[in-house]
């Protein structure tokens, strides 16, 4: 059964939902990227990032702003490569779950 109760959604367990979607849409361009075979300068850090990304998804709720950031950084990288667009977009869909960053 699932309940909503704010910001968080149970499933038998304690995990954030929002959580588990950024793991699961940065797995899928992960493997995506793995799997594009031709090379374009800023793969690594479309690597780099993504795998900060998974790492923060493996600890909890991440900062939104270092969210944003790999995000910026991921998107940049791979922006132009329109075989990985489906899959950015929906990276872009699991941080925006996590809302904006809070005012400086």
């Amino acid at each position: 059964m699932l309940r909503i109760s704010g910001q968080r959604a149970v499933t038998g367990g304690d995990e954030d939902q929002r959580v588990a979607g950024l793991r699961t849409a940065v797995s899928r361009l992960r493997r995506e990227l793995a799997a594009y075979r031709a090379e374009f300068p800023d793969r690594v850090i479309a690597e780099d990032e993504l795998a900060a990304l998974a790492a923060m998804a493996v600890h909890g709720v991440p900062e939104i702003t270092r969210l944003r950031r790999s995000l910026l950084l991921i998107a940049g990288s791979i922006g132009s490569v329109s075989a990985l667009a489906g899959s950015l977009s929906d990276v872009r869909a699991a941080v925006d779950r996590f809302g904006e960053p809070p005012r400086r």
